[in-house]
């Protein structure tokens, strides 16, 4: 552990350039006085921050909400909790806010960054959801998946949406809810069926549900969905086609830019009544503007309950050869053109660290699992799959479960801990890899936020392969410094997902009205984790994983099997 926290201390960067424009300091005393409040509702708790013009968090609140999981591979969530859940977190940090003796009079405007592909389905005549949300990792429809890649056109999918057929987009839950269940069937059948994801759910509700009748989503969030062409950023006839869908009898969200004066609508009640939503960004792509990757070439990692590796390609897609997705990273709107980016998704993350904790009791918490991890000195030889819905990018194996390989007599709780830690770290060695062969460029530092990346041990195996534990501030940035053998950026302020939120929400009002303006934000203090692992044994663990990957296939031997397990 001393090594790695000396490896930490060492890596601290020291602020070596000024900037050749500082922001006047009249500007800046201004900044310090306006607000933006971020909602960041994620996949397993959500949070309102209010940050100030020069991205410091000021004020903040999270909740937890239930998770439902009614049959194995089944994950789903209730739509109205998340809507209760937005709304205490706004009114609870707002209300800290006050107490600082800060106004509300100062809060500009509020930004919406969400959990993406989480399908909602609601009717429109009463504006009460027809069922539960089911969330992004949810694998119920893998039979379907199937059909749907043996049916004419199926080959030419991605290259008008960025996306494979999978689990993991929007369309196929919506396919599923169309046939599973009757009252969503019959709202279709009679034109009354309103179809969004999180972030388009949550601008409904919050603008007051059907008598305002707010129906939007940007473009990062429909990018995800399937539908929509990733060129014209317009739903695709020919998709929809496809999914068999008559656009007459399901509402779609209006498509529009991420940051917007209007669109988004405001506050319809609550503490903060009235106030401008004018930002709205799905969680990955706010990640990206949190750690200002505006520039193409700039990549970020984001470990959360999942782990998701954007990389800005510029304002023409790529569709990746490789196993990643194209997608959108922002859209500013106005004069400024869309960007995209290829993402490396990796559905399992800082989940396997709670299957740790929850189903396998080895800790009692999730911030104790490097004290297990850190019993011991390597993994002991045990490598966990952890495809507990399958395995997403560059993978995409919708018949993996989750399998343990190399257990003995020797193999205690510290090596099974840390095993489920490094599999993150394998799996973006994977994703580098790959972006690497589709964009001919190899990556020269990685950006990293999320709650896993309070590790040092993990990103030092990101960098090199886990050599000590994870999740103690240092130790999961080392090893995947370790693993990928590259360079790995941790911000000291990590809540870089709400604060894209809250960045795209600025420009729509002018708190920010260049790109430049920005580049100070959350730059102090930064840790580099470079690589220690000698490339070899780096080289031979990963060898070992991409052993254990192959091994995982095929569990799910049949349509019928997947169905009904």
């Amino acid at each position: 552990m001393a090594e790695s926290e000396h490896a930490a201390q060492a890596g601290r960067k020291v602020d070596a350039e000024s900037s050749d424009k500082q922001v006047p300091r009249q500007d800046e005393e201004k900044l310090k006085n306006w607000y933006i409040g971020s909602i960041d509702q994620g996949t397993t708790s959500t949070r309102f921050l209010i940050f100030n013009g020069l991205g410091v968090p000021v004020a903040s609140h999270q909740l937890e909400f239930k998770q439902m999981y009614p049959h194995p591979g089944w994950m789903e969530q209730d739509p109205l909790e998340i809507v209760e859940s937005v709304q205490t977190c706004i009114e609870e940090a707002t209300k800290s806010f006050t107490e600082m003796g800060k106004s509300v009079d100062d809060i500009k405007a509020i930004g919406i960054t969400s959990q993406r592909e989480t399908t909602v389905l609601w009717d429109r005549d009463t504006g009460e959801p027809l069922y539960n949300a089911i969330a992004w990792p949810d694998t119920r429809t893998q039979p379907i998946v199937r059909e749907l890649k043996d049916k004419k056109g199926a080959d030419k999918l991605q290259d008008i949406c960025g996306l494979p057929l999978s689990t993991y987009p929007s369309a196929l839950k919506l396919t599923w809810l169309l046939r599973n269940v009757k009252e969503i069937q019959q709202a279709y059948d009679a034109g009354r069926l309103m179809f969004g994801t999180i972030d388009t759910w949550l601008l409904y509700c919050l603008n007051g549900g059907k008598e305002k009748n707010v129906h939007v989503t940007d473009t990062t969030n429909a990018s995800r969905t399937m539908f929509v062409d990733l060129r014209s950023l317009e739903y695709s006839p020919e998709v929809l086609e496809f999914f068999q869908l008559d656009p007459k009898k399901i509402f779609l969200p209006k498509i529009v830019p991420c940051s917007d004066a209007e669109a988004f609508g405001s506050l319809a009640s609550g503490i903060l009544k009235g106030k401008k939503i004018t930002g709205c960004l799905g969680d990955q792509s706010a990640a990206l503007v949190g750690q200002l990757g505006f520039e193409p070439g700039m990549a970020k990692n984001t470990y959360g309950t999942g782990c998701f590796l954007l990389y800005n390609v510029g304002e023409k897609p790529v569709m990746s050869s490789h196993g990643l997705l194209a997608t959108v990273a922002y859209n500013f709107g106005g004069k400024r053109k869309p960007v995209y980016a290829l993402e490396g998704s990796i559905a399992v993350a800082g989940s396997a660290v709670k299957y740790v904790v929850n189903n396998l009791k080895f800790v009692d918490s999730s911030a104790k699992i490097s004290e297990c991890a850190g019993t011991v000195k390597d993994n002991g030889g045990c490598y966990f799959v952890t495809a507990f819905s399958g395995l997403f990018a560059p993978y995409w194996i919708d018949d993996a479960q989750g399998t343990m390989f190399g257990i003995t007599q020797y193999t205690q709780q510290g090596h099974i801990a840390r095993a489920a830690l490094e599999a993150t770290c394998f799996q973006t060695k994977a994703i580098l890899d790959a972006m690497e062969k589709d964009s001919g460029h190899k990556l020269t530092e990685l950006a990293v936020d999320g709650g896993m990346t309070d590790s040092d041990l993990c990103m030092q195996v990101c960098v090199f392969c886990f050599r000590y534990s994870i999740l103690t501030t240092a130790q999961l940035c080392q090893f995947q410094a370790d693993i990928t053998n590259i360079p790995v950026d941790r911000p000291v302020m990590r809540e870089t997902t709400a604060l894209g939120a809250a960045i795209v929400a600025g420009f729509a009002v002018d708190v920010w009205k260049e790109f430049e303006e920005l580049k100070e934000i959350n730059k102090e203090d930064r840790t580099i984790f470079r690589p220690q692992l000698p490339l070899e044994e780096s080289t031979r663990m990963y060898r070992r994983w991409t052993k254990a990957v192959e091994m995982s296939k095929g569990w799910l031997d049949s349509a019928t099997e997947a169905q009904t397990r």
